[in-house]
């Protein structure tokens, strides 16, 4: 049971490493801000991470790319054997340092599996917050419980939580969402009376998995996630897994990404896939916290605590854009935000349709000109500020702004649609419009050509 447990429960186990070569895995920029309320994308989704950080405000200059390391501080004009394939903004490229000091930067340990575990069990609600925390001997007791006491959901939306294990004379206390997973407390009558997030009540078993069932079933469901974490700067994303193969694009600090695999280089380091706009490429795991991402219940309370957050967010955002939507055009050659809003119109249709105009543009990362080149979170900012509407700078943080949106399918023009280390606009018909790559620039694509992991309206 014990190395089943492990397995399950695991993401996977990053040994020691010995620091070497950073400057060529690393690049420093502008100093951080910190996020210090990050609501979940939906409202249920367990996020395993410390507060959430964003880039600054870049400005909207552009330089282009030398296609060398050296060549993105500018400080060279000669073409190295590590070609950059990403326009980078000015700004961006005159922070980035590459000299040859030692970064402060502390490599992930090889106690990240017994970190995991403590947060998943956290998440679970096997343990609380302070527990999980608390001495790792009782890693192996706390392992084969976790497994033997999992509770996972399987139904349709979600499962009613109950104060009572009757349907009759129990009231409605929370929801658990479908792949939810909670701790088993106890079983009455064709009931589990679980712990899961914020809520305990019993739910019907024939809802649930329990046991070994649910932890086959939770590692199918779970999506191994990763935060970036550096310190003040963007993360260089590679070909393939070595500071010898090319450079394809950044990726910033506090950056939340899909984990696809991972990989050692030649040296032993370990490294890890990630899907981004330039296709799959590869990230030091040095500078990644791992994470697994579960759903857990609400309580109604919660619930409804936190739709009338959203709904007031998306409130404020429609009267700042009633008052504030630029009337001016952006530069010749292109209308207004304001040309585009109508009585019969949604501001949203009006978002969707201004941002489209710009269709052709320049993908620059850092920036955040419609007309001489931004990168997604950038363009996305940009659109709303013609708006009235402020958002960050930041794909991660844009998965908490406005309200939640249940699913592409419920998606409506002008919406925001978050995918690992990217945004877009949604458009309507199954179309988003983004900043891309600087290949390809400010294009349209099919909102479901890669995994969406949300929607959020912001108006």
């Amino acid at each position: 049971m014990k190395k089943t447990a492990k397995q399950i429960m695991t993401a996977s186990v990053v040994a020691a490493i010995t620091i070497s070569n950073m400057n060529s895995v690393i690049v420093h920029a502008a100093p951080s801000r910190r996020v210090t309320s990050v609501l979940p994308q939906a409202g249920f989704t367990y996020a395993l991470g410390d507060n959430q950080v964003s880039l600054s405000t870049l400005q909207n200059s552009i330089d282009e790319e030398s296609g060398s390391d050296k060549g993105a501080s500018k400080k060279s004009g000669k073409s190295g054997s590590h070609g950059d394939s990403s326009t980078i903004s000015k700004s961006v490229a005159d922070k980035i340092e590459l000299s040859s000091a030692v970064t402060d930067a502390t490599p992930n340990a090889s106690n990240i599996t017994s970190s995991l575990l403590r947060d998943i069990l956290n998440a679970t609600g096997s343990v609380s917050g302070d527990e999980a925390e608390g001495e790792e001997q009782s890693q192996d007791e706390t392992e084969s419980s976790n497994v033997d006491n999992l509770v996972v959901a399987k139904a349709e939306g979600y499962v009613n939580i109950r104060d009572n294990p009757s349907e009759t004379n129990g009231e409605k206390i929370g929801k658990l969402y479908d792949k939810s997973v909670g701790t088993l407390i106890e079983e009455k009558d064709g009931w589990y009376k679980i712990k899961s997030g914020d809520v305990t009540g019993w739910v019907k078993a024939q809802f649930c998995m329990i046991g070994q069932e649910a932890a086959d079933y939770a590692q199918e469901v779970a999506t191994q996630m990763g935060t970036v974490k550096t310190e003040e700067g963007v993360l260089k994303t590679r070909k393939g897994p070595g500071t010898d193969t090319d450079v394809m694009g950044y990726v910033s600090s506090a950056e939340e990404v899909i984990i696809l695999g991972e990989e050692d280089d030649s040296d032993g380091r370990k490294w890890y896939k990630i899907s981004m706009e330039e296709g799959d490429v590869f990230i030091c795991a040095d500078y990644v916290k791992p994470w697994l991402d579960y759903k857990v219940a609400e309580s109604n309370d919660a619930e409804k605590k936190r739709l009338a957050e959203e709904k007031a967010k998306t409130d404020a955002n429609k009267k700042a854009a009633s008052k504030n939507t630029s009337d001016k055009a952006v530069k010749d050659g292109y209308k207004s935000a304001a040309s585009y809003t109508t009585e019969t119109s949604s501001i949203g249709s009006a978002v969707a349709e201004f941002a489209k105009q710009f269709v052709g543009n320049p993908y620059v990362y850092g920036g955040t000109s419609l007309t001489n080149g931004a990168d997604c979170s950038g363009f996305v900012m940009s659109v709303y500020q013609n708006f009235g509407v402020s958002l960050p700078h930041s794909s991660a943080a844009d998965r908490t702004q406005g309200a939640a949106v249940d699913g592409l399918a419920n998606a409506q023009p002008g919406d925001i649609v978050c995918y690992s280390g990217h945004v877009a606009i949604y458009i309507g018909g199954g179309q988003i419009v983004h900043a891309s790559t600087a290949k390809t620039g400010i294009k349209i694509s099919n909102a479901d050509y890669r995994k969406v992991l949300a929607v959020r309206r912001i108006l």
